[in-house]
């Protein structure tokens, strides 16, 4: 019967290397991956496996290969994008004259349009407005959604027995009542004397272009607007032909313009047509 000796160099041997491993601290088997990268197998090797500040220097890790891979494959891509683009020169010929173009193309449709339905440049003929208006200034008038109020100056296309465009000041609107002393100098409406700082000279006296015999007065000489119509008057009451005359007559709201907002034009007469 052989009766096998325990080697004590061997036990001892392996006690030893039991007491290294637990003073390094270190997983006698490490966690250990491999990678496939392209066509190597990189090793992929985890902290865990050299502590937390054991790692060799030499040790790259596989996702560090990856992304500086990746980096390098995208910068020759960008850089001849970069070369393909072409910019203009802000300040060359070519880009000038593309930004004037490009504003007037714009600035048409937009003048068009306030042309049509916001405004629109009239030019006075005559001296009936003086001196509010004098011959030959350019006047703004507007005329979207518009309805004629008193003391407004308006433009209108023709009259009773005229047809060119005068511009007036509407004295009274349909349903109103006017009476016209001749014998004061003095306008009513709806009973009240008009207070007129803008007019020149006087009401009646000067000519004889007036006949109001043709509006239908009462009596008292009182006569009422009809809905629809305006009664006009010029501010140069002396020489303006208006609807004291039966060739002017009562305005018909559908032949108003518009309202006369501005001066435009000479440029020393620039301003609202209500401050002057």
């Amino acid at each position: 019967m052989n009766t096998e000796k325990p080697n004590r160099q061997t036990d001892e041997l392996e006690q030893d290397f039991s007491d290294v491993d637990l003073a390094l601290d270190i997983d006698p088997e490490p966690d250990v991956t491999v990678e496939q990268f392209g066509s190597e197998l990189v090793p992929h090797v985890t902290a865990e496996a050299f502590g937390s500040e054991l790692a060799p220097p030499d040790v790259v890790f596989a996702e560090d290969d990856a992304l500086a891979q990746v980096e390098t494959e995208e910068k020759p891509a960008q850089t001849s994008y970069k070369k393909r683009l072409k910019v203009a020169d802000p300040n060359s010929g070519a880009a000038v004259l593309f930004d004037w173009v490009r504003c007037v193309v714009l600035a048409i449709p937009i003048v068009v349009i306030c042309l049509t339905f916001l405004f629109r440049l009239v030019e006075v003929d005559g001296k009936s407005m003086m001196d509010t208006l004098e011959n030959a200034d350019k006047v703004i008038v507007t005329d979207m959604f518009y309805q004629p109020h008193n003391n407004d100056i308006i433009v209108i296309s023709h009259a009773t027995n005229y047809n060119k465009p005068i511009i007036k000041r509407v004295i009274a609107i349909g349903g109103q009542t006017v009476k016209l002393d001749f014998d004061n100098e003095k306008i009513y409406v709806d009973g009240i004397a008009l207070v007129e700082p803008y007019i020149k000279g006087t009401t009646f006296s000067g000519i004889g272009r007036f006949d109001s015999d043709y509006l239908d007065k009462d009596e008292d000489g009182n006569f009422t607007v009809p809905e629809g119509k305006l009664f006009v008057l010029g501010d140069n009451r002396m020489v303006s032909l208006d609807s004291r005359s039966p060739e002017i007559g009562l305005i018909n709201v559908n032949d108003v313009i518009g309202k006369a907002q501005f001066v435009a034009f000479p440029f020393n007469r620039i301003g609202s047509v209500y401050d002057k």
